[in-house]
């Protein structure tokens, strides 16, 4: 028996974008990878060795952040001593340096060899350059109602589609009294 109401058409599944693709599959190499190396450095150096180099990793990397974060609040309170922005420029290398500084927490040799390369200022520099590249380029070709709309005036859409601009405006007055129950025994 029919009912007059046709079956509603099979749903595509949208695309997964590259990242999501293979953002596990790179994770779980460089998971193998940093076990494979641990075990070949434990084999040649010995254990305690590896041990001693994972536990100065996150010591060095708990000291690096500790600095960064102190140089990137003293940078800040310094630009808005001075009345200017706090978004001057001035603490760009903390934030790689925080990264860093985190790779070096996060037990594994490669995730240390990278933490130490991101300290150096000139591979801050060229990072921070290739970063702001890729980021600018991305935001280019957002489509509207994406990231790159994102910093577009707030406004209240309506299920037909119109847009109300508007303002609060809130009467202050004197407050009514509050009449609280009475005590019962």
């Amino acid at each position: 028996m029919t009912t007059g109401v046709s079956p509603a058409p099979p749903t595509t599944r949208p695309r997964r974008s590259r990242l999501r693709r293979y953002l596990p599959l790179g994770l779980a190499a460089w998971l193998v990878l940093e076990i494979w190396l641990l075990t070949q450095v434990a084999g040649v150096a010995g254990g305690p060795t590896v041990f001693l180099l994972l536990v100065a990793g996150v010591v060095g990397g708990s000291v690096v952040i500790k600095r960064a974060g102190r140089r990137a609040f003293q940078s800040l309170n310094e630009a808005l001593q001075q009345g200017g922005s706090p978004s001057g420029g001035g603490g760009k290398g903390n934030g790689w340096m925080m990264l860093g500084g985190l790779l070096l927490i996060i037990p594994g040799l490669i995730s240390d060899v990278a933490g130490l390369l991101l300290l150096l200022p000139p591979v801050q520099k060229a990072v921070s350059r290739s970063a702001e590249s890729v980021l600018d380029r991305r935001l280019r070709r957002s489509a509207s109602g994406s990231l790159g709309d994102a910093f577009q005036q707030a406004r209240i859409h309506r299920p037909d589609g119109k847009v109300v601009q508007g303002e609060v405006i809130r009467e202050e007055g004197p407050e009514p009294e509050k009449q609280r129950p009475p005590l019962t025994p």
